[in-house]
């Protein structure tokens, strides 16, 4: 056969041929079938020898796309375990209560879903029923990964086996009177139930990609079996639009990650209408995760199809479900059966045959309401196939109708996202169609009533009994605290005093401190180094050989750099997380670590280290989830400041994170400026989040890149350090030139790298002003706000309190002048509790590339700026003589 004219080459024409006329004979069959058989025919043959050769392990390229049918035929399902006829009663008392508690709450305008959980229903219950472990066994279980929205269905189930009250119910959105239940997944909120929080969506599927990776990185590192622990995340078909739902898709297959299964509610649905109105959601998302190397399940059709394609000897069926888009699928489920018979089965002479022996029950069946997500058999045998397959990791696409069960108001209609209540008609006609022993005078008030069997009913005996069997309810977060002992005080001591004559960045100074913590005998193994590459940057390479580098496979090469000291070692039990170029996935991976303490109950000490711009500014909302799931551990954001790295240009120059996280309750955030700061920061922290009383909080340090000689510690300022601000020395400390007695006087105030040149402004004012400048040392503007700001609340409540930065500042004599390298919102947090006179200088608007000194004298907070700056504010007090502001400026060159 001669290659078709204009044939692009391809990579089979520079591989050899040994039988040139084998591989002929082979692509004349083709031809002959194909002539004698038809296209189709053809195709269909190469699609069964593609899945054989798959199947039989050929090193062949996979199919991206399989027919629009079911992967698991009906012949091929597994004997269901359970009572379906019970599981159908409890499946039934949890959706009409779920409908109940949002369209009750709708009176108070709180709102909530019902459309979500109403076509997940059968997803949710058959693995609760069958697959998913509680913490009652080995106190990990299963991590669930909850859709958001369906969180109603998962409060109605937890209502039905005794966990909430009615009560809870009724105040489902309605959190302030400390009795109700919050909208969606969040364990700050509700810790007892909810382990992840999910809502923001995208978050869920990255996370659960990154538990299941950190459950391996347990394992590994023998910290903790996690053999048995599975990672469910149940998903939107529209979610998976936002970047993050895929972004990690290649880790997980790359790692095999075969104990995570995503489950994606197909409804065809986004919160405004279709997912691919003129295409095919299902294939799209088929072709994506197997081109990424996860094994593929499609549930797609209930039992009722079963008759049609028995019928579809020619596969006309499957071509036109094939070609159907999304938009025409969803207005099926809701258009009565003459308009099926014509514009789906008119389609072709084949289908209008097929159609003339169905019925018209048989049709609405299929159409309306027959999905494979809303069998329990399917369902059953898709998570059975997905627990059984080794070697990659399990996306189960479920085919549904959005609404299902709510009547023809809610089914498959483009407003349902938005639709909070049914009518009490619409309620009726959910429980007879549920089959619900709810008599019509429940709802003699006008109120839906809930609903529910009894204590000692059938059902709730049966749900009790799966649940026990399966060790435990589902989903629970429990926390038994482990208190870490406190590492010696040896592995802070280096720090504390000083750097000699050596200068050190406080990076390097931070990563010293955590190599030798890593040590530690009782904790050092607990410690989790995080970072999205560059952890050279940041001067991380000396725990390559000694931590490792985790990878499942160990190094399978031989590393260019074997031969030197600092070489890169990857290991299966290394400690160190070098995730590539993925804020976002080093952030969940941080987010995992941070939280073993509650699902795996075992502590863990994570750091995570970045460029500091690329932290909060690129990763905020993880942050919120990190906080919202009660994470403990420690953010480095390296090279911060908007000065200090000015060869990298704009996009590198932060001047704002400690602005963005300021907003996060839960985030103690600090600029330290030397290095015994940091070993006290990192001491008490680990104190507060791993000791006897743990708090739920991270940290937040920045730190520079900018070599400087690092100071012993003073006596006393430890308390100082931890509360955010303490006197580093005064202008009688100076050893030349020191100021006279009745010299003017003001207060310099700095964080971070700052402070260097707060100091030198503090000699030129002695030197060439006579003006006595004493410097502070604000490790923490943000603690020193909260402390400020629990104060003002106290004074609600008629409690007197001073904040501590007024305390701190109290008899101190002139203005105060606060600098930073970030911009001065940052340092003007404290101003309205600072009664001296207060002024900032900071480093407002875009950055630049320049030498550090051209950037600071661009931004006005180099020595020279901040000397003028003071001279200026004493001027307006009237202490200096105003022409010396004039005089500096010209002086300095300004």
């Amino acid at each position: 056969m001669s290659d078709p004219v204009g044939k692009l080459p391809s990579e089979l024409d520079q591989l050899p041929d040994r039988d040139t006329e084998e591989t002929a004979e082979w692509a004349a069959s083709l031809d002959a079938v194909a002539k004698a058989a038809g296209s189709r025919r053809a195709e269909y043959l190469l699609r069964r020898t593609l899945q054989h050769a798959e199947a039989a392990g050929l090193a062949l390229p996979k199919l991206l796309e399989t027919d629009y049918v079911n992967t698991i035929p009906t012949s091929a399902e597994p004997e269901f375990p359970g009572d379906e006829a019970m599981e159908a009663k409890i499946t039934a008392w949890n959706r009409w209560n779920a409908a109940a508690m949002v369209t009750r709450g709708s009176k108070y305008g709180v709102g909530g879903h019902i459309a979500t959980f109403a076509s997940a229903a059968w997803l949710y219950e058959t693995g609760f029923q069958h697959f998913f472990r509680g913490k009652e066994t080995d106190g990990s279980g299963d991590q669930l990964y909850i859709q958001g929205h369906a969180s109603p269905g998962i409060y109605a189930r937890a209502f039905l086996d005794g966990r909430v009250s009615e009560q809870q119910l009724d105040n489902f959105r309605q959190e302030s009177g400390g009795n109700g239940l919050p909208s969606y997944p969040h364990p700050r909120r509700l810790p007892w139930l909810w382990e992840f929080p999910t809502v923001s969506m995208g978050l869920g599927p990255l996370s659960a990609i990154y538990q299941a990776r950190f459950n391996r990185y347990l394992q590994n590192r023998n910290i903790k079996d996690t053999a048995n622990s599975h990672v469910w995340a149940f998903l939107g078909d529209g979610e998976m639009d936002e970047p993050e739902s895929t972004a990690a898709l290649a880790l997980a297959s790359r790692e095999q990650l075969d104990n995570l299964t995503f489950v994606i509610n197909c409804n065809l649905q986004r919160l405004d209408g279709p997912v691919r109105a003129n295409f095919r959601v299902v294939q799209e998302l088929e072709a994506q995760f197997r081109g990424a190397g996860w094994n593929v399940i499609k549930t797609l059709w209930g039992s009722a199809w079963d008759e049609l394609f028995q019928l579809d000897t020619t596969g006309a069926l499957v071509r036109r479900i094939r070609e159907v888009p999304d938009a025409q699928f969803q207005t099926y489920a809701t258009r009565d059966v003459a308009y099926i018979r014509q514009h789906f089965f008119g389609a072709n002479a084949e289908l209008v045959q097929l159609a003339g022996v169905l019925s018209d029950a048989k049709i609405a069946e299929c159409f309306h309401t027959s999905r494979g997500g809303h069998e329990p058999r399917k369902v059953y045998a898709a998570y059975k196939a997905a627990l059984a397959h080794k070697g990659a990791p399990t996306v189960i696409l479920a085919q549904t109708v959005k609404g299902h069960t709510l009547g023809a108001g809610f089914e498959s209609k483009n407003a349902n996202h938005q639709m909070k209540k049914l009518t009490i008609d619409e309620f009726k006609d959910m429980r007879d169609l549920l089959g619900l022993p709810i008599p019509d005078s429940a709802f003699a008030d006008g109120v839906v009533p809930y609903g529910h069997p009894g204590a000692d009913s059938p059902e709730v005996r049966y749900l009790h009994e799966r649940r026990a069997a399966l060790g435990g309810p589902a989903p629970a977060r429990k926390v038994h605290h482990v208190a870490l002992p406190a590492p010696a005080d040896r592995s802070f001591a280096p720090l504390l005093k000083g750097s000699g004559k050596q200068e050190m960045a406080t990076t390097m100074a931070f990563v010293r401190l955590v190599k030798d913590l890593m040590r530690d005998k009782e904790t050092g193994k607990r410690w989790v180094p995080i970072v999205p590459d560059e952890a050279r940057t940041f001067g991380m390479e000396s725990l390559f050989p000694s931590a490792g580098i985790y990878s499942p496979l160990g190094q399978t090469y031989e590393p260019v750099d074997r031969d030197q000291l600092m070489y890169y070692k990857e290991a299966k039990d290394g400690q160190i997380l070098n995730e590539g170029i993925t804020e976002a996935g080093a952030m969940a991976d941080f987010i995992a670590a941070c939280t073993s303490y509650a699902t795996h109950g075992e502590p863990m000490i994570p750091f995570y280290i970045f460029y500091s711009m690329f932290g909060w500014q690129r990763t905020a909302d993880q942050m919120w989830q990190l906080a919202d799931q009660l994470g403990k551990g420690f953010i480095v954001g390296a090279t911060a400041g908007r000065t200090t790295l000015t060869g990298e240009g704009l996009q590198h120059a932060d001047g704002h994170s400690h602005l963005i996280a300021s907003t996060n309750p839960a985030s103690l955030n600090y600029d330290p400026a030397f290095a015994y700061e940091i070993a006290v920061i990192v001491k008490d922290g680990l104190r507060r989040m791993y000791g006897e009383t743990p708090e739920d909080v991270f940290y937040y340090l920045t730190v520079y890149n900018e070599p400087k000689v690092q100071p012993a510690m003073p006596e006393g300022v430890e308390e100082g350090i931890v509360k955010g601000l303490y006197r580093f020395n005064t202008a009688a400390d100076l050893a030349e030139a020191a100021p006279a007695a009745d010299a003017a006087k003001i207060q310099l105030m700095a964080s971070g790298t700052a402070i260097h040149w707060v100091l030198e402004a503090q000699k030129l004012l002695a030197a060439d002003w006579n003006v006595s400048a004493d410097v502070w040392s604000a490790t923490s503007w943000g603690e020193l706000r909260r402390d400020a700001l629990e104060c003002d609340e106290a004074l609600l409540r008629g409690e007197v309190r001073t904040p501590y930065v007024t305390r701190a500042l109290e008899g101190a004599q002139g203005p105060v002048l606060a600098v930073s390298d970030w911009m001065r919102q940052v340092p003007d947090q404290i101003s309205q509790w600072v009664e001296q006179d207060y002024t900032s200088l900071g480093t407002d608007g875009f950055g630049l590339s320049d030498t550090r000194e051209g950037a600071r004298r661009h931004f006005g907070v180099d020595a020279q700026s901040i000397v003028v700056a003071a001279l200026a504010q004493l001027a307006r007090r009237g202490e200096v003589p105003a022409s010396s502001v004039k005089e500096a400026r010209e002086r300095y060159g300004l």
